[in-house]
């Protein structure tokens, strides 16, 4: 069985407090891997060599750190299968689907490039008599990374590349149910010329979490993962004085209006709702279809396409749909707000309760689940079930349809499929939600506009990715300034104006 570590100081380094988690293959439920999770000395011990290593690192000049990224884009191409097949064998999603998840995690590389542009100040020339006025973007000195499982190499690089890039020194404290891939990202960063201890991949439980929000040199923290942990770290963090930008859960609604293209619509919806095996935070999981008779429509047409679904390990290529859950406990879980589902009065039009797969009867393999007549009041409805199950609440008009999704606590994502432009434009004015997609069931922006939910979906000021990312990972310093040239005036005990 394989060992894993952590990544300090530019290398591969055991871990040191005898505490391990196992790393599963979901496909065959067996432990291929042992993970170590550090204590609370490895981690401020970590801290304390990036805090080293950043001061150099922070005068290098922009333009330098922007070839890392550039020779970075240039490795993780290279790697690419090499990183999506460990990625699949980790997570259990198939091998295309990690390729993207590397390639959308690459695209943030990619718009790092233009750090040097993005980390540009202003100037005002003669703001005064003889006075300039000017600011400068400047690294915070140490930051850290908290990352989920379901995205192993996108968010890590999403948090890595706007930090390092900024000037920072980053601790990624990465899912210790996958954790590979983000070492070997690290590796990918060291060959591409990152300097010793910039980047240090720090494997953990709650004792590594804790140890970043208690520690005095980290000066900001970034996470994604479930709405109470990201809210207690965001707390946590406020109480230390770090800035935080902590995205959680959700439950995104997809509205289809009568006049929509249902076939797209249809399409649309398995492959939001089962992609990943439903465990992504876009994913779609609540079909609001308005009108009894869209929702005929859009049920007739959903049901065939998710009874075809082919679902199976990733070794099985191109056949697969979607893979299996990343954990047994993550399977039960799924299963139980089923069941909760069918006790609750919801019709459960597709079951996927007895799904088994021949030759993988210990997989973590959730067969496909659709849901009609689903009411607000249901867990199904409240609860992000981050598996493949797709709910429908058939609204009678738009303004009950739109009002189910402003009501939700979470606010991630959005989407509505209409031919109405008014509609649409009205969609996307009103709803309190932080992405919103017209004809588009997946919403998510590109590396160079911004990530991020609203309500209990996010918490901070400040979102992931595009210019907001290098605002999180830096600070503004203004200066005025003025030299003599024999002019002499009295001391000034007052504020006054420039001009």
């Amino acid at each position: 069985m394989e060992e894993l570590s952590h990544w300090i100081d530019g290398a591969r380094v055991a871990g040191k407090s005898g505490r391990f988690a196992d790393v599963y293959n979901p496909a065959i439920g067996e432990v291929q891997a042992r993970v170590p999770l550090a204590s609370k000395d490895e981690m401020d011990d970590a801290v304390a060599r990036a805090a080293k290593a950043q001061r150099a690192w922070g005068a290098t000049n922009p333009q330098k750190r922007a070839r890392v990224m550039m020779e970075a884009v240039r490795l993780i191409n290279r790697d690419m299968d090499k990183l999506a097949e460990k990625l699949s064998s980790e997570h259990g999603k198939t091998f295309v689907d990690a390729k993207g998840d590397v390639q959308r995690g690459l695209e943030v590389i990619e718009f790092c490039i233009g750090a040097p542009h993005l980390l540009k100040g202003e100037f005002t020339d003669s703001a005064g008599p003889g006075i300039d006025m000017y600011s400068m973007r400047q690294p915070l000195g140490v930051v850290a990374g908290i990352t989920p499982f379901n995205f192993p190499a996108m968010i890590p690089l999403w948090k890595m590349g706007p930090a390092l890039a900024g000037g920072n020194a980053m601790i990624l404290k990465p899912s210790e149910r996958d954790p590979s891939v983000p070492l070997m990202l690290a590796e990918i960063f060291q060959e591409a010329g990152l300097p010793d201890g910039v980047l240090q991949v720090v494997n953990g439980d709650k004792d590594a979490v804790d140890a970043i929000l208690d520690s005095p040199v980290i000066q900001a923290v970034g996470f994604v993962g479930s709405t109470p942990i990201a809210h207690y770290i965001y707390h946590r963090a406020a109480e230390t004085g770090k800035r935080a930008q902590c995205f959680g859960g959700a439950k995104n609604h997809m509205i289809i209006m009568p006049d929509a293209d249902m076939d797209q619509a249809a399409d649309a919806l398995v492959g939001a709702g089962y992609g990943a095996a439903g465990e992504r935070c876009m994913a779609i999981s609540v079909a609001v279809p308005v009108g009894e008779g869209t929702a005929e429509a859009l049920r007739e047409r959903l049901v065939p396409k998710i009874e075809a679904l082919k679902v199976g390990p990733y070794t099985a290529g191109d056949d697969v749909d979607y893979g299996p859950v990343v954990t047994q406990a993550a399977k039960e879980n799924i299963l139980r707000l089923v069941e909760s589902g069918v006790a609750q009065g919801a019709e459960l039009v597709v079951d996927g309760r007895g799904f088994k797969l021949q030759g993988y009867e210990n997989g973590f393999f959730v067969g496909p689940h659709l849901f009609d007549h689903v009411k607000p009041e249901m867990d199904i409805y409240r609860t992000e079930i981050f598996g493949p199950v797709l709910s429908m609440v058939r609204a009678a008009s738009y303004e009950e349809a739109i009002g189910l999704a402003m009501d939700h606590e979470y606010g991630n994502g959005t989407a509505i499929f209409t031919r109405d432009g008014d509609a649409a434009r009205d969609f996307a004015h009103r709803i309190n939600i932080g992405m919103v997609g017209i004809n588009v069931p997946i919403p998510v922006p590109l590396a160079y506009h911004t990530f991020g939910g609203w309500k209990k979906s996010g918490f901070g000021d400040l979102n992931q990715h595009g210019p907001d990312a290098f605002k999180f990972y830096t600070r503004t310093k203004t200066v005025t300034s003025r030299w003599p040239s024999g002019i002499k005036e009295g001391a000034a005990f007052n504020f006054k104006a420039m001009d």
